[in-house]
């Protein structure tokens, strides 16, 4: 009897182990070059679908915010972009810095690549850099020479994001960093100012 006592416990406690540990999250497997690769040729596939598209400009500004928050890490951009005031603002600013800053640049940059119109985006390479790996990319366009859209890809958000862009050799979050904090500056430092402006700009 005690014998079939202790073999239920440990069958249970076996089993609740097993359950425990099946529910604990997987770990992703470590970015490499051909997943940031993947992830900007997913980037580039479906901002050449929306230049393809014949939507309005609207239309098209709503899809390039999508792409936007479905591929980038937005809040590390965002906290980025908000420098040392990021440090002393509160969660809720943050969430809602974050989710104006997400819409501003969708606008900003999705009226750049609405430029791309009759020409197209493919990526060429990819070396590794300290945060991840940058891989490059080519636009093409009619009548013009090409240049290069380089993404820079990281998993420290837990997924694969890209966290920041070059567009032209022109650095997108250090030029943000210098914008929103010269946006701060206009409003003597009142980030809650700069939230309720944030959706006009861009």
């Amino acid at each position: 009897m005690q014998s079939n006592m202790m073999n239920r416990r440990l069958f249970v406690t076996t089993t609740l182990a097993g359950v425990g540990l099946a529910a604990l999250p997987v770990p992703a497997l470590a970015l490499s070059e051909a997943s940031a690769v993947s992830l900007v040729n997913s980037v580039v596939d479906e901002i050449n679908k929306v230049i393809a598209s014949g939507k309005s400009e609207n239309a098209m500004l709503r899809d390039f915010e999508k792409i936007f928050v479905r591929y980038a890490d937005v809040p590390i951009m965002a906290r980025y972009a908000l420098g040392a005031d990021a440090r002393s603002a509160s969660k809720a600013q943050l969430r809602q810095f974050t989710k104006a800053f997400q819409g501003y640049i969708a606008r900003k940059y999705g009226r750049r690549f609405r430029e791309f119109i009759g020409g197209e985006v493919n990526v060429k390479n990819a070396r590794k850099i300290r945060a991840g790996y940058e891989v490059r990319s080519t636009v093409k366009l009619r009548g013009e020479a090409p240049f290069e859209v380089t993404f820079l890809v990281s998993d420290k958000s837990g997924k694969d994001k890209f966290f920041n862009m070059f567009i032209e050799g022109v650095n997108v979050l250090l030029t943000e960093r210098t914008e929103i904090g010269a946006m701060l500056d206009a409003r003597k430092g009142n980030l809650d100012r700069l939230i309720q402006d944030l959706p006009k700009a861009g």
